[in-house]
């Protein structure tokens, strides 16, 4: 069966499913305790497939199911509102489904991104067709089976295949979104736009985390460790670059604390409870940290990490830079690893300006106790995501996540802001015609 066959059967099967919140809510419900019950086959699949820490392969499945009940319950959210007109008519604004969902998804979140576009889609009354990236194929296949037990028939679909496959969801699909490449999203919203359809594109992200001179060190270190190096960096939520604000001896001060709590860092096998950096995806993966590594010592310096292996394993370390031209490709662009590069400025404005210096917005962190400047700050930062003492990387699934510059396109994800994404405002007026009845 082709694409488009698979999308016409999807298509009618929505009208039913829109037609019954009560039956989608239930669904939602019942696919959120069908992934409790089968969560450590799905936590296996990720170790499994795409070499996610075990620790965080849990998170990550939690993460999924708590997306999974949030909208089971917001299906029941009011879905329109009235307007004000001449009594006794009536004008109503309601929110109804496109039809069918066309979604693609990365590798590095093989679950929770695939279900934080589908749960909503699903909600607000479409079916969903996914085309899973294909280095986590078998985390969607498992996905779909544990989801098409409650769901009607052609509702979910799951559709693995290479860039083709996506191509053709982009041209039968009524509503687009995606999650990948600037180039892949960029194509995928022109084309989208030709065929005058509703598209959404996540894509990369340099984020920056802002370093104020009276920020906690401790807390600081704890939330670089996750934000940059968290499952290797794989995340295009995590922190790249690092702009300390202060005088050279607060830079000492800053650098000594992250390498400190960087060198603790275990690198090894996912399935071992310790270890916080895995291998990296694949060999290409792991050329490009190499090559980073290679491009950094020659223009900068290794303060920590760096370590390069040949064995096959593609287990990168944990790395911090230092030197390195603001104008450097590694400081304007993202490499997908464990990498995070120091800057050090002497003023606030000075951080503001390097922050907002690249193509990417998508998300940043500011690390103070001072209130006033982190309001200030965040309201300067041209990113669609700001954290304050906290790391650049996770988000919430019931807040608007996205981002700004090339790292984003459309509406924003997750939380009531999905709800509005995947459906389209139709207004109703009533006209109540003449009283028979005083």
């Amino acid at each position: 069966m082709n694409i488009s066959e698979i999308v016409s059967r999807a298509r009618v099967a929505h009208i039913e499913w829109a037609a019954n919140p009560i039956a989608r809510s239930n669904a939602l419900a019942a696919i959120a305790s069908t992934f409790i019950a089968e969560k450590e086959r799905i936590i296996e699949a990720m170790v499994t497939e795409v070499h996610k820490p075990i620790t965080e392969a849990r998170g990550e499945c939690a993460r999924a199911i708590a997306i999974l009940q949030y909208f089971s319950s917001a299906v029941l959210d009011p879905d329109g509102t009235s307007f004000p007109t001449q009594a006794p008519h009536l004008i109503l604004s309601m929110r109804r489904p496109y039809g069918v969902a066309g979604l693609i998804t990365p590798w590095n979140f093989p679950i929770a991104i695939p279900i934080w576009k589908a749960a909503p889609a699903l909600a607000a009354g479409n079916a969903v067709l996914i085309k899973p990236s294909e280095f986590a194929n078998n985390s969607a296949i498992l996905m779909a089976e544990l989801m098409q037990k409650s769901l009607p028939e052609n509702i979910f679909t799951v559709l693995p295949g290479g860039p083709e496959t996506g191509s053709a969801l982009v041209e039968e699909a009524d509503v687009i979104s995606f999650t990948g490449s600037v180039r892949v999203g960029k194509s995928v919203v022109a084309r989208a736009a030709q065929l005058g359809k509703p598209v959404q594109a996540e894509m990369g992200g340099h984020n920056p985390a802002i370093v104020l001179p009276d920020a906690d060190l401790n807390l600081l270190a704890s939330s670089i460790q996750i934000g940059a190096f968290s499952y290797s960096g794989q995340k295009c939520t995590a922190t790249r670059r690092i702009i300390i604000v202060g005088n050279d001896e607060r830079k000492k001060d800053v650098v000594d604390s992250l390498k400190a709590a960087t060198e603790k860092l275990v690198v090894g096998d996912p399935r071992d409870e310790k270890t916080f950096i895995g291998p990296l995806i694949h060999a290409a993966s792991y050329q490009n940290y190499v090559d980073a590594i290679t491009n950094a010592q020659r223009s900068g310096t290794i303060l920590a990490g760096g370590t390069v292996t040949t064995d096959g394993s593609h287990l990168p370390s944990a790395t911090l830079t230092d030197g390195l031209a603001s104008d450097h490709p590694l400081m304007c662009n993202e490499v997908f690893a464990p990498i995070a590069h120091i800057a050090h400025v002497g003023s606030t404005k000075e951080a503001i300006s390097l922050a907002n210096s690249v193509s990417f917005g998508l998300t940043a962190s500011i690390h103070t106790a001072d209130l006033e400047a982190a309001l200030r700050i965040s309201r300067l930062l041209e990113t669609g995501m700001v954290k304050i003492n906290a790391p650049t990387a996770g988000v919430d699934f019931h807040a608007p996540f996205g981002g700004d510059k090339d790292s984003s396109y459309g509406m924003r994800e997750q939380g009531k802001a999905a709800l509005d994404f995947y459906t389209h405002t139709k207004t109703v007026t009533f006209n109540a015609g003449q009283s028979k009845f005083k």
